[in-house]
Formats: structure tokens, sequence, C-alpha cells
């Protein structure tokens, strides 16, 4: 097939505001500065990028999708991620994976686990 990920877009109240913590999570910049949208460089060539978008509703709920992310070691990166503004609502294991549930500084969910796990 000749479908690829190119973009994984977040909804938000502050999209600049937001883009401060994930380009500290992530180790990139910002690609293009729209105002109502951010988009931010991709992590990886060929990886997808992520948008921030303006949204003038609260977030309600449960996301109905999140990423899930791998670190070399999860604990340690919880731990900086937490140090830049997340929340860790929890931790989680099924047989021969474990991740920690967190959440962005505006309340949207993400995951980590150990790489090659996700």
């Amino acid at each position: 097939m000749g479908l690829e990920m190119g973009m994984i877009t977040v909804d938000c109240a502050e999209p600049q505001r937001l883009a401060e913590f994930w380009t500290a999570a992530l180790g990139v910049s910002v690609a293009a500065d729209y105002g109502e949208f951010v988009m931010l460089e991709g992590p990886a060539p060929g990886g997808p990028r992520l948008g921030l978008q303006r949204v003038p509703e609260p977030r309600s709920g449960k996301n109905r999708v999140h990423v899930d992310f791998g670190a070399d070691d999860r604990e340690a990166e919880v731990r900086r991620l937490v140090g830049l503004g997340a929340v860790e609502l929890g931790k989680h294991s099924a047989p021969g994976l474990e991740w920690t549930v967190l959440e962005d500084p505006e309340g949207n969910v993400f995951c980590v686990s150990e790489k090659g796990a996700h």
C-alpha cells in the first residue's frame, strides 16, 4: 500500500505552550507555527511529525487515540518527562510488556514503554 503515517495531531488550547513541552520531550524543534497550528519536526527521518492544533472546547473524557513511545530506560524517561511537566497516571503490565501512562501539560494521555516493546 502507499499509505504512510505523516503526522499525529493533538487538539489543545494553547499550541505554542504545549509545543514547549513536546519539543523538550522529543528533542525536536518547531518546524512551522501558523498561530492556530504548530508543527514539530519529525523525531527521525521519515517518522511522523507531531502537530498541535488549537480547538475551542476542552478535552472531555479519555483520549480516543493516544501515542505510545519507546525508551531505552522507561523509568528514567518517565522521570524526565514528569520534570518537564507531564503527570504520571499509572504503571501497567501484560505478559512481556510494561508501560507507564502519562498526561502532557494539557491532559492529553500518552504512554512510554521500553523500546521495541510497543
